[in-house]
This record gives C-alpha cells, structure tokens and sequence, in this order.
C-alpha cells in the first residue's frame, strides 16, 4: 500500500522548528552585546550572543543538510527556490559593499575642508598596493580557479580532484586572511585616524570579513564532501559556497584597483 501521507507536489513544507526563533534572539542579543560593548566596553552580553548565534546557526544548517542529504526532500523546484534565495542574499551583500565605496569615493572625490581638501589626508603613509595587497589579489585570483577546478571535477564524477582542489581554496582563503593581518599589523594609521583610515578600514575589513566567512563555508563543504555527500546533479551547497566565493572575488577587485591603486595614481 502507498503511503497515505506522503506528500503528493514537489515542494518541502519544513517541520517545526526553534532554530528561526533562537537565531532571531541570539542575533539580537549579539547586536546588543556589541553595542554595549563598544560604548562600556562589556564584552560578556556579545560573546554570549556570538555564541549562541554559531550554535543557532550550526543546528539549524544541520537541520537543512539532513533533510537535503539524507532525507531527499530538495527536489528540483525546492533547489530553484534556494538558488533564488541565494541570489538575493548576494545582492544583499553587494549593497552593504555600495555603502562604504560611496563613504570612500565621496571622501576622495570631493575632499571636505576638515582634510584641507587633499586626499589621502596630509599625515596618511597609504600602503603600497604592489606590495601584499598584490600578493593578495593573485591568491584571490588563483582560488577562484580552484574552486572552479573543485565544482567541474564534482560535475564530472572525480571526487578526489573535488577534495583537493577545494582544500587548496581553503588554503588560500586562509592565505589571504593572514596576509590581510599582517597588512593591518604593519599598517601607518588606525582605525580613528581620520576619514581615509575608517572608510580604508571598513571596506577593507568587510571585505576580509566576507573571506573569512567564505573560507568557513567551503571548510564545511569540504567535510561534507569527505564525509561522501554530494553527487554530479545534487550539490547545492557547494555550488552556493561557490557563488559567494566568486562573489568575494569580484569585490576584492574592485577594493583593490579603486582603494588600493587608485589613490597612488
């Protein structure tokens, strides 16, 4: 006999849940947390949240992996769904980017009398973006070959050139942020040096922010692939890991030809 509740569409009604509840206050309370600790410097009420927002989200994505991989409910509509969604949230993400190019290039473009109309600002030593940043760009560069290698040999059946190709984008995900540290450690000006120093700092560290992320997002994609998922037709969540990589890649180089090289010609 058939199965009287099994669904008769192609869609995947979730179960329910307390992980959208529990992400929506832990993001709250690490919203809180950081604004307390930026104006009382209290870093226990953010921890706290940060925490409890890599466990939500550890769970809930755990969740989604389960009933993708193993219980078979993403059908080809629901993966057309999530490829939308993804979609959007890039775009999303390429917004929070315009906000500081548009702080940046309306400093730069139109310098104010508070930096006596010069920019970078008298007193800024700007890095040399022949040096590390280049180095940086050709690793950004060299992964988003990788990764393209990875999602080709998985389209084609070779898992063990998936593996390794997407463990050397790791690597060099990790390269990148290393060096980015360093770039930052050995950096003239801070932070609270003026307009050139927050607006460099906020896009450049977004930017590496994003990096970090995406670096964790293909770790993970590793594991699983390790760990025997995926297959030739079914492997969204590597494809998404993917996306936001090139993603990166693409504002890397935006960052670099517009903060980096244009401020030296």
């Amino acid at each position: 006999m058939s199965d009287s509740h099994a669904p008769n569409h192609n869609y995947h009604l979730v179960d329910p849940s307390p992980w959208p509840i529990f992400c929506s206050f832990s993001a709250f309370l690490l919203f809180f947390g950081g604004v307390l600790y930026m104006h009382y410097d209290n870093p226990w009420v953010v921890s706290i949240g940060a925490l409890l927002t890599i466990f939500g989200a550890y769970s809930w994505w755990g969740d989604v992996i389960r009933e993708a991989e193993h219980e078979g409910h993403h059908k080809p509509i629901v993966q057309l769904g999530l490829r939308y969604g993804m979609f959007l949230f890039i775009m999303s993400e390429v917004m929070f980017f315009v906000a500081w190019f548009w702080a940046f290039f309306d400093a730069s473009i139109f310098p104010k009398e508070a930096i006596n109309y010069v920019w970078p600002p008298e007193g800024i030593e700007t890095l040399d973006p022949w040096h590390l940043p280049l180095v940086n760009t050709l690793i950004l560069l060299l992964s988003g070959c990788t990764v393209t290698w990875a999602h080709h040999s998985l389209i084609e059946g070779d898992r063990a050139m998936f593996k390794q190709m997407l463990l050397f984008t790791v690597l060099l995900g990790m390269s990148f942020t290393g060096i980015q540290a360093y770039e930052y450690h050995h950096a003239t000006f801070g932070f609270a040096d003026g307009i050139y120093s927050s607006t460099f700092y906020m896009a450049t560290g977004f930017h590496g922010f994003h990096v970090l992320i995406g670096t964790i997002f293909l770790l993970v994609n590793l594991f699983r692939g390790m760990a025997g998922h995926f297959t030739p037709k079914h492997h969204f969540g590597f494809e998404a890991a993917a996306w936001y990589w090139h993603f990166v890649d693409v504002v890397w180089l935006v960052l670099f030809f517009c903060i980096y090289v244009g401020i030296t010609g």
